[in-house]
């Protein structure tokens, strides 16, 4: 039925006003653009329930985590090392050892400190668009948010009254919002490096502005584009013993199940920028069905190891400690926050790494919050970060809390 008449039936039985209420409506719903997270569901696909998962903004009270139910290798021990904040997303350690986190929806950085095993938080940043990118050097707290740069300086000092310094006119980051939440690091050349991921599920980019990883110095100077061609990076770190620079991405949705897989990249020496593959070109040289080009994957630098379909692949982190065995020292840990675009779960787990030169081969480590049976998962690992005693802190935005991994006695 066409839109005149429609209203030419309302008309005849209802009466001029509700003839206006319905018409206006009907404009609305017309004018609605679908959700972001839509963007690139095919036309065979478009009776699909699968939708992203909503992480609760509420105090999870510690008597409903579960974290009994986490499974490590023999020797581990897992522990509810923090909770009370909603959102809890990636980490970052301060000179005297408080512990910042970001967030995404809730748009907050909380700020953990340590006294005598009893560990309180408190928010020093709030009202800001997802500042899930936080990065800490000599004393000062970077937070990256969609679209602006925050210095927090001398923060571990000012923690009861953060001073808050925009410096977006400096820092320029770009404002799209699509998979522009940013992860931030700064590298062991003392610079802020920074994930900007695709404006899009799908689609071509401007690989000068989105789809990329890049770097610049402390004070914002000299940006320079290190790595190309990234969808959505939401975590990276540099190997201990070459320097290089390894990063997760996540894979497309709306290609089935199992298409396309998450990536864990490496950045060889002497290739600054080098083409990591989007749009064009998926995890080990799969073409897109729906971007392409000629050749799509010639050129491009393919993942040292694939990571699962829809499995969130995001932060990851090099292990250096002396606490755990020394199989484990110089391999990654990387948190897999768990699939949404696939019609059984997968992810909601920590995995190792095993670097072998260019490659990597992915094994299990922390699992338990996904009941594999039910399908139904209760937490959502999303960064992995190491203490100076060699423990491991792993986040979960589902529960607003932090759990420590530790080995042996200690």
């Amino acid at each position: 039925m066409t839109y005149v008449g429609f209203a030419a039936r309302l008309a005849a039985g209802t009466g001029l006003a509700a003839v206006l209420v319905a018409a206006t409506a009907l404009t609305a719903s017309a004018q609605q653009p679908p959700p972001a997270w839509k963007q690139g569901q095919p036309a065979s696909m478009k009776e699909s329930k699968l939708a992203p998962h909503a992480s609760p903004l509420t105090v999870t009270p510690p008597e409903k985590i579960p974290y009994s139910n986490l499974k490590a290798p023999a020797g581990f021990k897992v522990e509810l090392w923090a909770h009370g904040m909603p959102g809890a997303r990636m980490m970052t350690r301060g000179d005297k050892g408080t512990i910042f986190v970001g967030t995404r929806v809730i748009g907050k950085v909380y700020a953990i400190t340590d006294k005598s095993g009893q560990r309180t938080s408190k928010v020093i940043v709030e009202g800001q668009q997802q500042p899930n990118g936080i990065a800490f050097k000599n004393g000062t707290l970077y937070v990256i948010t969609v679209d602006k740069a925050l210095r927090l300086d001398n923060i571990e000092d000012k923690l009861d009254s953060p001073q808050v310094t925009d410096a977006s006119d400096v820092y320029k980051m770009p404002a799209s919002t699509h998979h522009n939440w940013k992860f931030a690091a700064i590298g062991p050349d003392n610079k802020l490096y920074t994930a900007i991921g695709s404006p899009c599920n799908v689609c071509e980019i401007n690989t000068g502005v989105h789809g990329l990883i890049r770097r610049q110095n402390l004070d914002g100077s000299n940006i320079e584009i290190v790595a190309r061609g990234v969808r959505n990076s939401v975590g990276f770190d540099w190997h201990p013993q070459t320097k290089e620079l390894w990063f997760t991405d996540n894979g497309r949705d709306w290609a089935g199940d199992n298409g396309f897989e998450e990536e864990l990249n490496r950045l060889p020496k002497n290739e600054t920028g080098a083409f990591f593959g989007f749009p064009y070109c998926h995890a080990n040289g799969q073409p897109d069905p729906d971007i392409k080009r000629p050749n799509p994957c010639l050129g491009v630098t393919l993942p040292a190891a694939t990571l699962g379909p829809h499995a969130a692949a995001l932060g990851m982190r090099f292990y250096t400690g002396n606490m755990f065995p020394a199989a484990y020292k110089n391999t990654a840990f990387i948190a897999r926050r768990g699939s949404w675009n696939r019609t059984k779960k997968l992810g909601y787990d920590v995995v190792q790494a095993k670097i072998n030169g260019g490659k990597a081969t992915i094994t299990p480590f922390l699992t338990g919050f996904l009941d594999t049976k039910t399908d139904a998962f209760w937490g959502r690992p999303v960064d992995v970060l190491q203490m100076p005693d060699g423990a491991l802190l792993v986040s979960d935005e589902q529960n607003g809390a932090i759990y420590r991994v530790s080995y042996g006695k200690r």
